[in-house]
């Protein structure tokens, strides 16, 4: 189903049920980025909020919209169902009560139906977003922590396990380069290529691939250093974060003794 008849067709069965408050878009139709390849997300107030009787409204209206194939019912979080239909059509609902919509903005919210005009109550866009001083320096030091392992994998002959780290290294990578972008609606986890440069891109693509033997774990965990490190150590200066130094420099350390790998990239 196209996702406009989506949209009216769960609107149209919500509308006038008494309790309901307001229904709006969020994500990426509220945002202007959606395609065909978007979830539809959905904000709804209601007197009660996310009960047992409205997510049972909820699910009726989904319903509507064709055969529900996954149903996930406040499992996730506590105001949040997840559903997909049988043409796996993407609904995902928030449901608040009116006093809990504080956190919302004008700009992140696209009204469907909204009688009290709710929507004119709430601030008109969100705050720069950015991420916190404290949660860069834990990524960093998690960035570090994770090449540490290396030698441990190794010894262990944990290949598999070293396949994760270069997934972990991976995200960290790409977390730093959006945060490199600063880019202001980052939507889901499938948006990457409109966040990041081609740049950046190119890096990524470069990288050796996660393989599950000693020489290529080692190789790949270097590589994603070298892309990494420097990159963030610029980061960290633009920011003014102090940078983990001697963290680095025993994790180095320990290599060479253990793998005699050095260092890949210039300090200068």
């Amino acid at each position: 189903m196209q996702h406009q008849t989506v949209i009216a067709t769960i609107a149209n069965a919500l509308q006038d049920t008494p309790g309901i408050r307001a229904l709006f878009l969020s994500g990426s139709h509220a945002s202007g980025h959606a395609d065909d390849y978007s979830d539809v997300d959905f904000v709804l107030v209601a007197d009660d909020g996310a009960s047992d009787a409205v997510a049972a409204l909820w699910r009726d209206a989904v319903a509507q919209t064709g055969e529900i194939v996954l149903w996930w019912d406040r499992l996730t979080r506590p105001a949040l169902i997840n559903a997909i239909t049988a043409d796996w059509t993407r609904t995902d609902v928030i449901v608040l009560k009116p006093d809990q919509m504080g956190h919302h903005n004008q700009a992140g919210l696209k009204p469907v139906f909204d009688p009290d005009d709710l929507h004119s109550g709430l601030a008109q866009a969100a705050p720069p977003r950015g991420t916190s001083p404290a949660r860069l320096k834990y990524q960093f030091e998690e960035f570090i922590r994770i090449i540490g392992l290396l030698h441990l994998a190794e010894g262990r002959a944990e290949f598999i396990n070293g396949v994760l780290g270069v997934f972990h290294l991976r995200n960290l990578l790409v977390e730093l380069m959006i945060e490199e972008t600063g880019a202001p609606d980052r939507g889901g986890q499938l948006n990457l290529n409109r966040l990041i440069t081609d740049e950046q891109k190119a890096v990524l693509t470069a990288l050796p691939p996660a393989i599950p033997e000693r020489d290529a774990m080692i190789d790949a965990h270097l590589a994603y250093a070298k892309a990494y490190l420097p990159r963030a150590r610029k980061l960290a200066a633009a920011r003014g974060i102090d940078w983990p130094e001697r963290f680095e420099e025993v994790t180095w350390a320990q290599l060479n003794r253990t793998l005699s790998v050095t260092r890949p990239y210039d300090l200068q």
